[in-house]
């Protein structure tokens, strides 16, 4: 089948949208000014135990050392809806909106897969492809960004100006010659939002996170202790945080234009009952069979069980909750020390409220 590299992409966008993606573009593989920017990132020391992004960074930079001949990106999206939830109260703990559901990595990856599968036929030929969901040696925001997406904000976070940024991303490298989409503009303008409201100061400027003070990272990649200082900016988050979303006027119910759920992608990403505010009490008597009983099928299974108690216990801290004292006492003299540890700095904490 012949074809130009416009009416070629055209199609593959299509194909993106029919398997079940909000959004679909199409970038150059060549490394740039923005993938070269990892390194520097990573010598600053901002990827803190991530040491996997530095093992595979040639990789990260540059596309091409991970599929031979590889043309293009295809960068596809899907918009999560966040929708109402309750007020978090006392007592209770914060989930990010994305982990509640049934895991995006596999939900996404059956859907890419589909696409990857449809590729030879839609072009009429062999295709080569490599696809990732948050798991490959890929800049998937990077290539998102260029492939017309949306832009990165100043909280590190892709934006599209009717979809905001609660997206997940995924992408598919080719040998397919495609012609790339114009990158979006930046809008995020003056403002300042997301970078005052971080609560835990983890943007030392604009556009650039240190992964080590942001409560993403501390409360599921992070396998040590929560550090003491940043312990009381967690607040009531248990795992993960949309703090620097959620004041980001690109997200606002008014200005988000969510497409339909032809797929039902976004019912099976929405946040099961239990997730949605969960009781300290509840999440800090859970024995670790009755973790893997209520997180099977979820994101919340990266935190691993000893993480998410670690959490709950901070939150328990901030929580001003002095009911949960029993509970705290009974982890603060357990056997596990880190733990034990969080508990009892939990126990002074409300101790000190008195």
């Amino acid at each position: 089948m012949s074809s130009t590299p416009r009416s070629l992409s055209q199609r593959v966008q299509g194909l993106g949208l029919s398997v079940g993606f909000d959004l679909v573009g199409v970038a150059s593989a060549e490394p740039g000014p923005d993938t070269e920017f990892l390194r520097e990132w990573l010598a600053r020391g901002y990827a803190g135990e991530m040491h996997y992004l530095e093992r595979r960074v040639e990789e990260r930079v540059d596309p091409r050392c991970v599929l031979e001949g590889v043309a293009s990106v295809v960068a596809l999206a899907l918009v999560y809806d966040p929708g109402g939830r309750p007020e978090p109260g006392p007592g209770t703990l914060q989930v990010a909106r994305y982990a509640g559901g049934s895991d995006y990595h596999d939900v996404l990856l059956e859907r890419l897969r589909a696409f990857e599968a449809g590729l030879p036929a839609l072009c009429g030929g062999p295709v080569r492809t490599r696809g990732y969901v948050d798991t490959g040696p890929v800049l998937e925001r990077v290539f998102a960004a260029r492939a017309g997406l949306g832009w990165v904000g100043k909280n590190t976070c892709l934006i599209h100006p009717r979809l905001g940024s609660y997206l997940f991303l995924g992408v598919v490298l080719t040998d397919l010659a495609l012609e790339p989409q114009p990158r979006e503009t930046d809008h995020c303008g003056s403002c300042r939002a997301c970078l005052d409201a971080c609560p835990t100061q983890a943007f030392p400027e604009p556009y650039v996170l240190d992964a080590t003070r942001c409560i993403s990272y501390t409360t599921i990649e992070a396998r040590g202790a929560v550090p003491e200082a940043l312990r009381e900016g967690q607040r009531d988050w248990g795992f993960g945080c949309d703090i620097c979303q959620e004041v980001c006027p690109w997200n606002t119910r008014e200005r988000r234009q969510l497409p339909a759920d032809v797929a039902g992608l976004r019912a099976r990403l929405a946040p099961r009952p239990e997730w949605l505010a969960p009781s300290l009490a509840w999440v800090l008597n859970l024995s670790e069979p009755e973790w893997r009983r209520a997180t099977r099928g979820t994101a919340l299974r990266r935190a691993r069980y000893r993480g998410l108690l670690r959490n709950a216990l901070v939150v328990a801290g901030n929580s001003g909750a002095t009911a949960l004292v029993p509970l705290l006492r009974r982890h603060a003299e357990g056997t596990d020390p880190l733990l034990a540890e969080h508990a009892r700095w939990a126990l002074a904490r409300l101790s000190a409220e008195r």
